[in-house]
């Protein structure tokens, strides 16, 4: 694994220490409890949905990387697959959605054992923040995505705070979202957005940032 301690040679301009976590300790004893719980409120989970409903296509193969008991998909709306990852073999069971997962940890071993360009959509839903090697892993999840697919990636204010790298601890909302843009970018992305979907009043507050990759018509 690489140090978290000396800078990412992705993020030249970020300190040495960015990618560090208060508790150091291995991420899967950390993750080792099943905990079936929503991180974020009902609101904020309502807004997810609605954005998902617009923007992962009916009927694709979705990945949803970081994954728990629950994915926040439209209970209504049909896939042709849901594959899942996550940290915790109960939680993945326990999520109706998924028609199979794996376990992995990234800030280990930061890819994904799906073929090149066979995924519709991917999703990091309240998760981002606790990525060590975020580029490597969002060039991997290009990889797999088909030509001109999104990779939807959704926080709050939440975290566990000894799990969360520096840089995230150290940045408000708009630097968060600001700064998994330039993940995306640096992952080679080649179009991104941000949607602010709640602001936090009398709610979680939540923020998207989509990634696309190129269409075919665009590669050279």
């Amino acid at each position: 694994m690489n140090d978290p301690l000396v800078p990412d040679s992705a993020f030249p301009e970020l300190p040495p220490g960015a990618f560090a976590k208060l508790d150091g300790g291995d991420d899967a004893d950390f993750y080792a409890q099943a905990r079936l719980v929503t991180h974020i409120d009902d609101a904020a989970v309502a807004a997810l949905t609605a954005f998902y409903r617009q923007v992962l296509p009916v009927g694709g193969v979705l990945l949803d990387l970081m994954s728990s008991w629950v994915s926040h998909l439209p209970d209504d709306v049909a896939y042709a697959e849901v594959i899942g990852h996550g940290m915790n073999t109960a939680e993945l069971g326990a999520n109706p959605r998924l028609t199979r997962w794996f376990v992995r940890d990234f800030n280990q071993d930061p890819t994904i054992p799906l073929p090149e360009a066979s995924v519709d959509a991917a999703m990091i839903c309240v998760s981002i923040q606790y990525l060590q090697r975020p580029a490597a892993l969002l060039a991997e999840a290009r990889r797999v995505l088909k030509p001109g697919a999104p990779i939807v990636i959704s926080f709050s204010n939440r975290c566990f705070p000894t799990k969360a790298v520096a840089v995230w601890r150290a940045l408000d909302g708009t630097g968060h979202a600001r700064l998994v843009d330039i993940y995306l970018r640096r992952a080679g992305f080649a179009e991104t957005a941000i949607h602010r979907l709640l602001e936090g009043w009398g709610s979680d507050p939540l923020t998207v940032v989509v990634g696309r990759t190129l269409e075919l018509d665009d590669v050279s």
